[in-house]
């Protein structure tokens, strides 16, 4: 890689080496966390010095966070509406009827020539979750013939990883083109033991000991980076190639599919399975808008840029995510996701008991919500790339900075701090006729709300799988009463954990990798 791209690897402040930059960055770092409790501070000290301004505030926020519910509710429709129909589409068939003109690739003369390069990291998981998705990619209607697939493992697994092993290449190991096992060192000097790590480590053997030897054109090569509980539907890699095979520049692009957290949404309690439908509302939502769209779980990436960006950072917790800012940045900007608007199958938070599932949904969140180390790494790559154009670095720092200062601040001013003009305003305030109207206001923009997630409601009982036969039909009704619990999601498992992470981040208390139990009842 050039030396003019040496800032690409960077994982925090104290990794870079020049005095001045590292203060710079480190002011980065701390920008998203001092923003939030900026704003959260000045509403409660200003609910107390001028409750008529803050009211005024909360009427004209209300009033836009409306018209935005609106807005979005419009684009996950249209998004959920894509994905059924791409879901009823043959596209095997489509890749056969694709003229070969069509294909933006020339070095690729049948889709056919196309392999798939399929990294797993594997944590602690056991032969149950393993099993599942092994058994997805063999119900593949691609080619079989075209799969490597690697099974990458994490040596502090030991036992428990040396018989998932042996049951993956018992059950699996000639199924596949290329079938692997690696083993990922613990405590590698510069590492943060997590899935970046692990896949970096992985990917580098199967290039080493498959791609390389055969021969195999990188730009033939499409990698996908899977959480371990993907469970792909049979056409995946089918519209995955057709996707690779059209973009305008397929050398230049990441693929992101929709994940829907359904393996076991039957058995999550209430809070998760609310939570595990809007976080896949919201990348349906993001589908939509393509301009905005950043790599989330389970993406793909053309083995070519990849390899020209140095693999996954090994030092962050945000491997998936920051991929794209990596390719973004080494790229000069010429960068972009596309949407495939077709699903994943992965699983809903579910512990063994209620309060663990609650434990770990707000880990699992506040790592997501540590995706705001990626902003300090963009900003501080736009200063030091000059090819970028300005305009394209400030739309995309005002989205990410928006977008991030949003997710700690929204919930928190929607449904608690609205209400401390009247608790804090005092008599003289209390008796004015916008004191009297703020409640009635804030009322009415809820109930107006309320049609988005009866929306919700509807959507997320189309996307469910079929009921097990141990539950009762009135299962179904609470599938749709647990949007009632909305609200209350929207503070302790979305704006919570990332004032946590923000915060942590201000502060220099990072956070390492925290890996998901998954459990099956």
């Amino acid at each position: 890689m050039a030396a003019a791209y040496d800032y690409l690897h960077i994982g925090k402040a104290e990794d870079v080496s020049n005095p001045k930059d590292q203060k710079v960055y480190r002011l980065f770092e701390i920008l998203p966390g001092f923003l939030t409790w900026a704003t959260l501070i000045l509403i409660v000290i200003l609910s107390f010095k001028s409750p008529a301004f803050i009211a005024i505030f909360i009427i004209l926020f209300d009033t836009y966070w409306l018209f935005k519910t609106i807005y979005l509710s419009f684009h996950m429709n249209a998004s959920f509406r894509k994905m059924r129909a791409n879901l009823k589409i043959n596209w095997l068939k489509k890749l056969d009827e694709l003229p070969t003109i069509d294909y933006r690739l020339s070095s690729i003369v049948h889709w056919r020539d196309v392999y798939h390069l399929i990294i797993l990291p594997v944590a602690k998981e056991g032969v149950e979750v393993v099993g599942l998705t092994l058994a997805g990619l063999v119900r593949s209607d691609y080619p079989k013939t075209k799969m490597i697939v690697v099974l990458a493992q994490e040596e502090r697994a030991r036992d428990q990883a040396e018989s998932v092993k042996e049951f993956a290449q018992r059950e699996y190991g000639n199924k596949f083109f290329k079938f692997l096992v690696t083993r990922h060192p613990a405590d590698i000097p510069g590492e943060l033991a997590g899935k970046g790590a692990n896949a970096t480590w992985a990917i580098k053997q199967a290039v080493t000991e498959v791609i390389d030897q055969l021969d195999i054109p990188y730009k033939h090569v499409i990698v996908s980076n899977l959480d371990i509980d993907t469970v792909i539907p049979s056409q995946y890699f089918a519209i995955l190639t057709y996707k690779y095979l059209t973009a305008l520049d397929s050398l230049r692009s990441s693929f992101q599919p929709v994940p829907l957290y359904v393996n076991n949404i039957w058995e999550a309690p209430p809070p998760a399975r609310v939570f595990a439908f809007a976080t896949t509302f919201w990348q349906m939502i993001q589908q939509a808008r393509p301009e905005q769209l950043v790599t989330f779980s389970s993406q793909a990436i053309g083995l070519k840029a990849l390899a020209d960006v140095g693999w996954w950072q090994t030092n962050v917790v945000s491997e998936d995510s920051r991929i794209f800012w990596q390719c973004l940045l080494r790229y000069d900007g010429d960068w972009e996701t596309v949407p495939l608007h077709y699903p994943v199958y992965m699983d809903a938070n579910v512990a063994p008991t209620f309060w663990q599932t609650m434990k770990n949904q707000y880990k699992q969140i506040r790592r997501w919500h540590w995706g705001v180390e990626n902003n300090p790494y963009f900003m501080f790559g736009f200063l030091k790339n000059k090819n970028i154009p300005r305009r394209a670095k400030w739309r995309l720092t005002w989205l990410m900075g928006e977008k991030t200062h949003s997710a700690a601040t929204n919930p928190l001013i929607i449904f608690l701090l609205g209400w401390l003009p009247l608790l804090f305003g005092g008599p003289e305030f209390n008796r004015t006729v916008l004191s009297f109207n703020l409640p009635h206001f804030t009322r009415n923009v809820m109930y107006l709300a309320m049609f988005g997630l009866v929306s919700s409601a509807i959507i997320s009982v189309i996307l469910l799988p079929p009921k097990p036969s141990n539950y009762g039909r009135w299962k179904w009704l609470w599938m749709i009463l647990q949007w009632l619990l909305f609200p209350i999601n929207f503070i302790v498992f979305g704006a919570i954990p990332a004032v946590d992470a923000q915060t942590r981040l201000m502060l220099g208390k990072y956070m390492g990798f925290w890996n998901t139990p998954k459990y099956r009842k």
